[in-house]
Formats: C-alpha cells, structure tokens, sequence
C-alpha cells in the first residue's frame, strides 16, 4: 500500500515556514538531500530517517555548483513524477519533497537557465576553477570550503565539486533547518566534509552515515548507473570484486597500501576500465596511508564508457 503523497514546495521562505511551525510543535525533522533520479540507495537514507526523525523532508534538486561545464550537469538523469512514486512506495512515504527551481542567485543580470553554458575562469592557487554559475562575474560568489578534506581522491579531478556540495548543502540546511541529515557513504568524501562542515560552523544538526546499497551483482547503486552500457556494466564489477578481494587480503595480514592498490588498478584496467584514483585513506583524516594499522576506507573512482563510478570499503584490522 502506498503512502500519502507527500507535500511539494518550491519555495524557500515556505519551506522555513513549514520547517518552523513543525518545530514549534516538538516534532523533530529528518532532511535527506539528492539530485534525484532516486534509487533504492536514496530510499534506504528515507528509511533511516523515520526510524530516528518524527517528519522527513527529502530535496531534490541537481546542483549545478558542483559541476564545471565539461561535465555532465545537462545529461544528469531525471523523473521526479518516478521520484514521487518511488518515495510514496517506503512505509510512511515523506512529509515533504523540497523541490526549488534554484538555490542560488545570480545578481540583477537575469541569469538563470542558460548560466550554464556561459561560465568565467576563477584563479585559486594558481589553478583554473570553473563553475557552471559564475557568468561574467555576475553569479554566485559566497562559497563553504572545506579545505583539507576536499584536496585529495574526487576533489583532485573535480576541483569545483566539493565546494559545490558544501555551499548548497549549507543552504538547504539553512532552509529546512533539519534536526538529522543523512547521507549514504557511497560518497564518502563528501560525507566527511559535510560533517566536518557541520562541526566547524555549529550547525545543530546531527549527521548521519548510511552504509551504501549494492544491486544484487554487487554494483554499487548510482543514478549514473542508467548511462552504463550493458557491456561496460558488467565490467564495472571489477570495481568492487577487486576492492573486496583486497579487503580480504588486508584482514589476512596484507597491509601495504602499495600492493594493495596496485591489484586493484590491474583488475580495473585489465576489465577495460580507466582508473581515476584508488586511494586507501584514514577514515576520519582521509589522509593517504602507506601501511594499513587502523581504520582505513579504500576508495576508488573509475570510468567505464563515459560514466565514472566511486566506491569504497571500510577496512578495519
């Protein structure tokens, strides 16, 4: 049996305004944030919030912050009338679906949809920062940095997105002012930084990691998964059978990182992917290790076809 459908706003000041009035009721609110083209990851998150929230608020909203215009914000996957289904079809559905057309501002030029497409270069550093909503200086220019933990694994090839992601997820705190936020440790970088975020600038909100959703062939799930061919998905699953042999290897006492992350680069190469990064990183630091003695997070990031997937394993010896 489905749920109710959910209430849809779009606006921002009456998402404050719902957000409020609820907390003035001693309900406690649980905010899961995508892009949508939900899957059974994201509905895993909604899940979780219900278990720990009274109410639950899941946005849904492509962020082009986070994406430079060689990327592929204007192929990003979308149905939100499926989104809606699939979130009515979880045991007590959602109270609300955030659903704004923009999150930024973009001056008195009238930018807007076509932004986009006409982007300026930054110099940070020395490098080249690209933004699909900085037009002739005229778009946003307020941006939430996490600096140390952004540096390193997606933060290298995509310099834009991590400041992308903690900017608007700043916001969203800010306009659903939730008591949780969830997100899945697919993206395990980025649910670091939010929580590091979270501590340094005292948002009162907890952060809680879901553990990922695999398919039954052991892809972990992604919204880009969609683009896979049918060819190039079945080699993609060099990724996490060879992170899991790897896994194995460590617990039986294998622990130089080198060796490790070079069985698992052969595997990926060898099944005709291209490597990105394969990283195996302290857990709470994401600092490179040379040698396993802790908690360590093996993480890679690789393209098959034109579609890049991330995944990773928690290693603890």
């Amino acid at each position: 049996m489905e749920a109710k459908e959910p209430l849809i706003i779009r606006d921002k000041s009456q998402m404050r305004q719902w957000s409020r009035s609820m907390r003035a009721q001693g309900k406690t609110i649980g905010l899961v944030p995508t892009m949508g083209y939900l899957h059974e990851g994201h509905l895993s998150l909604l899940r979780e919030a219900h278990k720990q929230t009274h109410l639950t608020v899941v946005s849904i909203y492509v962020n082009p912050g986070q994406f430079t215009p060689s990327e592929d914000l204007s192929t990003y996957p979308s149905d939100f009338h499926g989104d809606i289904k699939k979130l009515m079809s979880v045991p007590g559905g959602v109270d609300v679906v955030f659903h704004p057309h923009n999150l930024y501002d973009y001056g008195s030029s009238g930018c807007g949809d076509g932004v986009e497409r006409e982007v300026r270069r930054e110099k940070e550093g020395g490098e080249g920062v690209v933004s699909c909503l900085e037009e002739r200086g005229l778009g946003h220019e307020t941006w939430v940095r996490v600096e140390r933990l952004e540096k390193g694994m997606c933060g290298k090839s995509r310099p834009v997105f991590f400041r992308g992601v903690a900017t608007v997820v700043s916001k969203l705190f800010n306009i659903v002012d939730p008591d949780f936020a969830f997100f899945g440790k697919k993206d395990y970088q980025q649910w670091r930084i939010i929580r590091r975020m979270v501590r340094d600038l005292d948002f009162s909100i907890e952060v809680i990691g879901v553990e990922m959703v695999r398919d039954d062939d052991g892809l972990a799930m992604s919204s880009r998964n969609v683009h896979l061919s049918p060819e190039d998905r079945k080699k993609a699953l060099s990724i996490n059978q060879s992170l899991s042999k790897a896994k194995c290897a460590a617990e039986k006492g294998l622990v130089n990182c080198t060796v490790l992350k070079n069985s698992v680069t052969i595997a990926i190469l060898e099944a005709g992917g291209r490597i990105d990064y394969a990283e195996i990183v302290d857990q709470e630091s994401l600092e490179a290790v040379d040698e396993i003695k802790g908690a360590v997070v093996f993480c890679v990031a690789a393209w098959f076809g034109k579609v890049r997937l991330i995944d990773n394993l928690e290693i603890n010896v």
